[in-house]
């Protein structure tokens, strides 16, 4: 992964998409980043979550992970073809690895990282958390924030152009963050 986009991908980029963990701010910045850049907006979950009429936890809970992911695949594919659109993905998106290489060439891709002491802290902090995020393994929250990070940060490097740690950073300070490499990529492109 590189902080710069990678050669052949469109320039200046046209969407972004926000990936990381549960409680990493892809929501929190997601909004703040559409609303300055005069974007749309749309959170993964919550689509998935209008279009089934419940909730994800309850999506799982009756329809299983497999369902699951397979309407999260549909909605990431919808939104290849968007422009002028800032997605703030589930925690999970990045297990569809055949759609990463296209989802990378049609938007600028985030990483929003953090460290398992924080997010434990930001989803014990979250009183929605338990009723609308869906443990995803037996353990105790830190231990599966770990062993679930451990799996996924592989995948999560390698779709991203850009990795912002976000433990001390407050939403404001990503966005500006997030900005500046916008408008530096479309320096660079001139």
């Amino acid at each position: 992964m590189s902080n710069e986009a990678a050669s052949g991908e469109q320039q200046p980029w046209q969407k972004i998409f926000l990936i990381g963990y549960r409680a990493c701010g892809k929501s929190a910045v997601g909004r703040q980043l559409a609303a300055e850049l005069d974007w749309r907006y749309l959170d993964c979950d919550r689509e998935l979550s209008r279009r089934a009429g419940c909730s994800i936890s309850d999506l799982v809970a009756h329809a299983g992970w497999e369902e699951f992911r397979a309407r999260e695949r549909q909605l990431l594919s919808e939104l290849l073809p968007r422009r002028e659109l800032v997605v703030a993905t589930g925690g999970g998106a990045v297990l569809h690895q055949e759609l990463w290489p296209a989802l990378r060439r049609s938007g600028l891709v985030v990483w929003l990282t953090a460290e398992p002491a924080t997010i434990t802290r930001r989803l014990a902090a979250d009183p929605l958390s338990q009723s609308q995020r869906p443990a995803l393994t037996e353990q105790g929250l830190l231990a599966e924030i770990t062993t679930v990070l451990d799996q996924r940060q592989p995948l999560y490097q390698q779709a991203a152009h850009l990795r912002i740690a976000t433990d001390q950073l407050a939403p404001p300070a990503i966005v500006e963050e997030i900005i500046a490499h916008l408008t530096a990529t479309a320096a660079d492109d001139i």
